[in-house]
């Protein structure tokens, strides 16, 4: 093993840390294993660059706006509505649709993205049917992850894996090449989570699950521990706060008072309004302020400020709900407010709402919220003006709004362009399948219709595409050409071959799809098949095999990452909503991994011969 080689291992090993720990940023720990490269001098920068220029990398991008596209002209939304009307009420038909309908849309949208719509839809069903949401998020995340066997362009990974395959001089897959194996593995999944679901209807799951089904305001309230830390403050003439913003008055800085709504005189009657860091006081607003994290005397605090305590009857909230409201927001695993505390990012100035609670492992915090740094899994509560709330939905690179969407109209501003959304999507596909029109060069033409068509604008299309995946899959795949270079992946391979080439391909067929399955418990899925797919390729050419059938089962097991609620995004998403357990996707994932293993290693040879 020489020294290059050693340097390119311990950047791996750095770089699987980092991702694996999470304290840094997957895009910029990419960024700086290119920066690593070229300093070193183990890849020119043509070389550690290269991966900017990919065809696969821009195909990808087009792919995110397509997916807005969809979503802006409503069509994702109508179709989780035919699903609840086609449910009838039946669970177990609820199951198979869901999992049928979240597998089609993610063959040509992100999974991910599918996923955070579906979920609002299943809590509905849910409550609707009076049963457990844990029973059906899981199928929900298990059909968004096989949406990925679906179509070569469904994933990341495959478009990796093609985009290897073209680099060794072979053609790469077709469109539908992976298709007879999703559909395999989505009918597996359903049979298999007919069954499995009742193993999670256990106690802990359904009573932190039903948390999600009957959410009023006084649910909240009691989850939240909001009961006796609210008060009802009416500012007097002559009070000090007259004619000043709130942040230029510092009460939650000085006192610990956060004022999350107004009670304001309009035409002869008191109306609730948001309010903003900019939020000026006037003489006889009434205040409605959270003293969560102040143990100060509100008698002095109000002779000082001139502030008069009003009743506060239990039912304030629901008195007020047609102008103030609740909702409870999840921070996605790419949100940029992940470690950061609400006084960093600015919350309410920012979004216009108020933090007032924050739940972490089902428990609901307690303190001075606004120095709480942000966690993956953290439920924050809002209150505020029910426009800024709906607002949230449209953060999509921040939050999932744990609610049903908004109106149509609201979360669909092109919905009367849905026709032409769903003619430029069959255009890409039909293009496509021709063969004679490169796939990147199609999706283009398909996001210059849409934007033709008014289905979607250029800031919608720039914002939808989520740059930090890009970054990644550009930054991990010098590895792939620095393993090439200095013999590591030469070296894997015949460590394979010892273990494995003796036993026939079918045998390194299992150990290719285990060894890419152990790495994607530590990375994510499209980095794991940036670094298996030239070991697979290079292991068919030490066996003298062809190389498709080495390249298709690192594709399926890159997305078969049913194990841990940290090996996809969209496990992680359903992770709370569904009140489920670290263990509860080991005890359910395995084994389907298991069966998807066992089911390919049959399959793939069968349509790709050695």
């Amino acid at each position: 093993m020489n020294y290059e080689l050693l340097w390119v291992l311990a950047l791996l090993l750095v770089a699987v840390v980092l991702f694996t720990t999470n304290k840094v940023r997957m895009d910029v720990v990419a960024l700086l294993v290119i920066i690593a490269f070229v300093l070193s001098g183990t890849l020119s920068l043509a070389e550690a660059t290269a991966g900017f220029s990919d065809p696969n990398v821009l195909l990808i991008a087009a792919l995110f706006v397509i997916g807005e596209g969809l979503v802006r002209t409503g069509i994702a939304y109508q179709v989780g509505e035919w699903l609840m009307k086609a449910a009838r009420n039946s669970e177990t038909r609820m199951l198979v649709l869901l999992m049928i309908t979240v597998a089609a849309l993610g063959a040509v949208m992100s999974s991910t993205g599918v996923v955070a719509i579906f979920i609002p839809v299943v809590l509905s069903v849910s409550l609707k049917m009076k049963s457990s949401p844990a029973r059906l998020l899981m199928p929900l995340s298990f059909a968004g992850l096989i949406s990925g066997m679906m179509t070569l362009v469904a994933t990341p990974p495959n478009m990796v894996v093609n985009s290897e395959l073209l680099r060794e001089g072979v053609a790469g897959f077709g469109f539908f090449a992976v298709t007879p194996i999703g559909i395999v593995v989505l009918a597996m999944g359903i049979g298999y989570m007919l069954v499995a679901r009742y193993w999670l209807a256990t106690d802990s799951t359904q009573s932190q699950g039903e948390q999600w089904l009957r959410r009023t305001f006084r649910d909240l309230i009691h989850d939240y521990h909001l009961s006796g830390r609210a008060r009802r403050l009416a500012v007097r003439p002559g009070s000090p706060l007259i004619g000043h913003r709130l942040d230029d008055l510092g009460l939650r800085d000085h006192y610990g008072a956060n004022v999350v709504a107004i009670e304001r005189w309009r035409k002869f009657r008191r109306v609730m309004v948001s309010v903003s860091s900019n939020t000026e006081l006037h003489q006889r607003d009434v205040l409605l302020i959270d003293m969560s994290s102040s143990d100060m005397d509100l008698r002095q605090f109000c002779s000082e400020k001139m502030l008069e305590p009003m009743i506060l009857r239990g039912e304030y909230f629901s008195d007020q709900a047609r102008d103030v409201g609740m909702a409870e927001v999840t921070l996605i695993p790419d949100s940029e407010l992940l470690g950061k505390s609400l006084r960093e990012v600015g919350f309410r100035s920012r979004y216009g709402v108020n933090v007032v609670g924050i739940r972490r492992a089902g428990q609901a915090l307690d303190g001075k919220l606004i120095d709480e740094e942000l966690q993956l899994g953290d439920i924050l509560l809002v209150i505020g003006d029910w426009k800024q709330i709906r607002q949230l939905q449209q953060k999509k690179h921040n939050f999932l709004l744990l609610s049903l969407p908004a109106e149509v109209d609201d979360v669909a501003p092109a919905v009367s362009q849905a026709p032409h959304a769903l003619f430029c999507l069959a255009l890409m596909v039909a293009m496509m399948l021709t063969e004679e029109i490169p796939n990147p060069i199609a999706a283009i033409i398909a996001c210059i219709l849409m934007g033709k068509f008014r289905c979607i604008d250029m800031e919608s299309a720039y914002r939808s595409i989520h740059w930090p995946s890009l970054i990644l899959i550009v930054g991990m795949m010098p590895f792939a050409l620095a393993l090439q270079k200095t013999g590591g992946v030469a070296l894997v391979v015949s460590m394979l071959m010892q273990i494995s080439g003796g036993a026939g391909a079918h045998v390194m067929l299992i150990s290719l799809f285990l060894l890419c399955a152990v790495i994607g418990l530590f990375i994510s899925n499209t980095a794991t098949a940036v670094l298996m797919a030239p070991i697979a390729i290079g292991a068919a050419r030490e066996m003298s095999v062809s190389p498709y059938p080495f390249a298709m089962i690192i594709a399926i097991a890159a997305s078969a990452a049913f194990m841990t609620p940290i090996s996809s995004p969209v496990n992680t998403l359903v992770l709370a909503p569904g009140g489920y357990k670290f263990g509860d996707f080991v005890r359910l994932g395995v084994p389907f991994t298991l069966l998807v293993m066992g089911a390919s290693v049959i399959l793939v040879p069968i349509l790709f011969p050695f």
